[in-house]
C-alpha cells in the first residue's frame, strides 16, 4: 500500500467518528486505531514477505484546543453514557455547576455500570465524549472550571 493511500486512511479515521479501521490488501494488512484524539497507524508485514513493511508516520496533528480547567479522565475502558438509562436526562449539562462526589456519567465495562463522580467542584466547561462512545483508560471526559 502506498504512503498516499495510507495518509488518506489516517485522515479518514481522524476526521470521522470511527475508532478503528483495518484494511487487507493482497498479502498486506493495515490497522489504524484512534486513541484520545490522536491517530496511531500500525502496519503489519505479510508473514511470507521477505521485505519488512514500514509504518508511515502521520502528519503532525494540530494541537486540540482544550478549555482551561480540571480534566476528568476515564478510570477504565468501557462505554460512556451521560444518563443513568436511555430515557433519562443526562447527569450533567454544559455550564452546570457540580460538587465534588456528584455523578457525571456512567462507564459500562463487562456488563457492570460504573458511576464516575466529579473529583473537583466547579462548572462543566466541556463534555469531550459523545453518549454511547467507547472510551479508553485515561481518556479525557469532562473539563471542570
Amino acid at each position: 500500500m502506498d504512503l498516499r493511500k495510507l495518509k488518506t486512511l489516517i485522515d479518514l479515521v481522524a476526521e470521522s467518528g470511527i475508532a478503528e479501521l483495518e484494511i487487507t490488501e493482497g498479502e498486506g494488512k493495515v490497522r489504524i486505531v484512534k486513541f484520545s484524539q490522536t491517530v496511531q497507524p500500525v502496519a503489519y508485514a505479510p508473514e511470507a514477505a521477505p521485505a519488512p513493511v514500514a509504518a508511515a508516520a502521520p502528519a503532525a496533528p494540530a494541537a486540540p484546543v482544550v478549555p482551561q480547567g480540571h480534566t476528568v479522565k476515564a478510570p477504565m475502558v468501557g462505554t460512556f453514557y451521560r444518563a443513568p438509562n436511555p430515557g433519562a436526562s443526562p447527569f450533567v449539562e454544559l455550564g452546570q455547576s457540580v460538587k465534588e462526589g456528584e455523578p457525571l456519567c456512567i462507564i459500562e465495562a463487562m456488563k457492570l455500570l460504573n458511576e464516575i463522580e466529579a473529583d473537583k467542584s466547579g462548572v462543566i466547561k466541556e463534555i469531550l465524549v459523545e453518549n454511547g462512545e467507547p472510551v479508553e483508560y485515561g481518556q479525557p471526559l469532562f473539563v471542570i472550571g
